[in-house]
Order: C-alpha cells, then structure tokens, then sequence
C-alpha cells in the first residue's frame, strides 16, 4: 500500500497542467496533516512538475524530458528575472521556445516573433498586443505597466504578460545564463539513466532463504541481490560471501549484510562510482525517498557510462573545461617527461587578481590525470591529495607544471606535481589515485 507522501504525489502528478496547489487545499481532499502536504508539495517542486513563483503560488507544470531539459518554462522565467504577472498566469506552466529582444520597428518585431517565443520588450503596448495575438508571451522591462485590453487577452489567450525591473540587457543575459545551466546539467549522467529497472532486477525477500539464492545464481550468474520486505524497502544485500557455510534452508535476512549502501535515481554517476571503487561494492541498490527498491545499478554499468560521457562532447562549457582546455603538453628538457603550459585568464582569478586555489588544484589534478593514463589506459579516482602553495600567481601569468609518476601499481597511481612560473616553484601537489581496469 502507497504511504500517504506517495499518495499525494501521485495525486498532485494527476493534476492538469496550470492547476494551482496550495498547502491547506492538498491536505483537505487527502485528509493529512499540512506539514505532510507541504513536505509532498516540495518534493513534487524537486521532481520538476510543480513551480513555486513569488505573488502567484505554487502552480501544476509540464514534467520536463532529460532531453527537453534546456528549455525553459514561464514560470521558470518569472523566477529568474524577479518579475510580476500581469496577466495570463493560466500559461505559466507553457515552455518558450525562444526570446526575442524587441529593439526595431514593430513591423520587422513581428516579423521574428512566433508562437512559443518569449518577446522582451519595454513600455510599448502595441507591441505587447500584436505579440500576443501571434502565440508569443510577453516580458515588459523596466518595471513598467501595460494596458487592461492587453491583461485581459493575456488571461483570454493563456500567455503571460511579466513585468520586470531590470533593463533589457540584463533580463537577456540573466535568461541566457539559466539556459545555459541547464544545457551543463543536461550533460550529467544520473544513476536514474542507467540503471537496471525494478522489472528487470532480480531481488531476494527478507522470507527467502539461501536455497532460493542458490536458484537464482544458476539461473543468472550473478551473485550479489539486494533484499527488501514485504513493501519492497532495502533491508539488505545478499553476496556469495555471506552464505559460504549456511545450511540452504538458513533465512537470507540471518546472513545479509543489513542497512548497505544505497543511491538515489538523482545520484550522478561519478558520484556512484567513487562509491563503489572507495567501498570495493559491486552492485548498489537505487531507492526513492522511501527506501523503496527502483532498481540495481552494478559497477559495469558505471563504468561503461562513464566511457560514454567521455566521449559526448559537452553542451555547455564548465570551469573545469575552461581550466583544462588551457593546458597545452610540450615536452620536458629530460627525454620522455611531459611538461604542461597553462596560462592564467581572468575567470581563474579571484578577487584579488591572482589564480584561485580551486582552478590550482584543477590544474594539478588533471596534469596528474593525463600522465597516468599515459602508463595505464582506464579511469580513476582521486583518492587522497596534498598542495603547497608556495606562491600566488597573477593574472596572465604563463604556469610550467612537471608532472612526476613515483610509482604505478595494478590498482593506485602516485605521482608528484611542481608548478612554475617564469622558473619560480610557486606550488606542489602529492596524489594518490585509485586505478580502475575498464575489463
């Protein structure tokens, strides 16, 4: 039986798009508590189809695609540009397909607004009428007002009309901004992408016992099952460690590890991968908010996606990427050691003007990352480092950084990492990294 937090979630999804939600009315139609609906309601804002905009409340929206995720909603747009509905809020759940900044003559205006596009605009009424007529939304800069007849076509339409304080300028790029961040996360690969689904996992009950473990290794080869209780909740995990000298008859929650290691479906997968490799796990249980079983994923699974996003080129550029992307090899004045270049740029810097200690450790960790994988193909984790800074480097400054392998194993890498600039040592780095065979 679904627990009443399911139950509202489940009510709240079935919902018509545009329906607008509150506390007290969610808690009368399902007889709970208030904290109960609005611990339900947040969740549901968690899961991307319910919004929350200031001076409207809280309102039903499209459930967004992974695919689908760098577009964004009405709603959405009112939060980033801390604007005002004046009207058509019944639309806010709608998604712009593009914005159009209205700095030309009304005529050429139209001619690049169409249905689905957001048009920014100032305090010009015509325009704000002749947009809505052609499906667009409307956003008004400068904190201004327009008239009724374009409020109440706005409610009849179902097309916002938001007015904001900020210039035009500054909504566009504000806007710009949110989308690009979704473009980024777009690109993160979550434990809900790959994992094995509730359907298609094999899983033990607390009421099974041993000879039951031993069927379903037969039939499948694998030897790790989570187990869960009647209402599918995680309970434990089952290996061919834990049964080795128990009569089969032996209940399986009398030799399963209890309380294991779990992710959720929003865990991303670097994440579950240093988990396993920190932890020696082969296979993690995916649950929801209620420890209820979604699904398995298994280190193959991890590593095989992590192989996957190295090859995707990235959507939007990160400050890793900006970072890493100026590191250029050249080669050392000792035959065979790599020496890497890497000039310092603005967006390195911090307040002050000299290199932030995070790109630093960006630097020296990928320096590191690179001259393993030159003595070993495969993936790996960072698992202890250690930095020096001697000295703190200025903008444009030109950096030589050497890195050193001391010592390369079947499973850890060590390696030593000097930075230079103009032949003064102004940092170190020690590492040791966890290796990980991609067979």
């Amino acid at each position: 039986m679904a627990t009443k937090h399911e139950q509202i979630l489940q009510y709240i999804d079935e919902l018509p798009v545009g329906e607008k939600i509150s506390v007290r009315q969610i808690a009368k139609a399902l007889a709970v508590s208030e904290g109960t609906a609005y611990r339900a309601i947040k969740d549901a804002e968690n899961k991307g189809y319910v919004s929350t905009i200031e001076r409207v409340g809280t309102i039903r929206i499209e459930r967004k695609k992974k695919e689908n995720i760098e577009k964004l909603t009405f709603a959405e747009v009112v939060n980033i540009v801390d604007g005002q509905v004046l009207g058509g809020r019944a639309g806010l759940h709608k998604t712009l397909n593009k914005f159009v900044i209205g700095a030309m003559k009304l005529e050429a205006m139209m001619r690049y607004t169409d249905a689905g596009n957001l048009l920014i605009v100032g305090n010009r009424t015509q325009a704000h009428e002749l947009a809505l007529k052609a499906g667009a939304a409307v956003l008004i800069t400068g904190g201004f007002d327009t008239e009724e007849q374009v409020k109440k076509l706005a409610d009849d339409l179902q097309l916002p009309v938001i007015s904001s304080s900020y210039d035009t300028f500054t909504v566009a790029t504000m806007i710009n901004r949110a989308i690009y961040d979704q473009l980024i996360k777009k690109e993160i690969v979550l434990v809900e992408d790959i994992l094995t689904s509730l359907e298609d996992s094999i899983f033990l009950k607390t009421t099974d016992t041993i000879a039951d473990w031993l069927n379903y290794n037969r039939k499948t080869n694998h030897s790790r099952f989570p187990v869960v209780d009647h209402n599918l909740k995680v309970q434990g995990v089952v290996t061919s460690k834990d049964i080795m000298g128990h009569d089969p008859k032996t209940p399986i929650d009398k030799v399963m590890t209890k309380n294991p290691m779990k992710v959720g479906g929003k865990t991303s997968v670097a994440s579950s991968s240093h988990m396993m490799v920190w932890e020696g796990i082969e296979l993690l249980p995916v649950v929801d908010d209620s420890n209820k079983l979604q699904g398995i994923v298994s280190r193959q699974d991890v590593l095989k996606a992590l192989q996957m996003i190295q090859r995707q080129p990235q959507v939007g550029e990160t400050i890793d990427d900006i970072v890493t992307n100026q590191l250029v090899l050249t080669r050392g004045k000792t035959k065979g050691e790599d020496v890497y270049r890497c000039e310092v740029t603005p967006q390195m810097t911090n307040h002050l003007g000299t290199m932030s200690y995070g790109v630093f450790t960006t630097i020296v960790s990928e320096a590191a990352n690179r001259v393993l994988r030159s003595y070993k193909k495969g993936d790996l984790v960072v698992e202890n480092m250690t930095i020096y800074f001697i000295k703190p480097v200025q903008i444009d400054s030109m950096l030589e950084i050497y890195p050193k392998v001391l010592e390369v194993g079947r499973k850890f890498g060590k390696v030593d990492v000097e930075v230079f600039n103009e032949g003064v040592l102004v940092g170190k780095a020690m590492m040791m990294c966890q290796l990980i065979d991609r067979h």
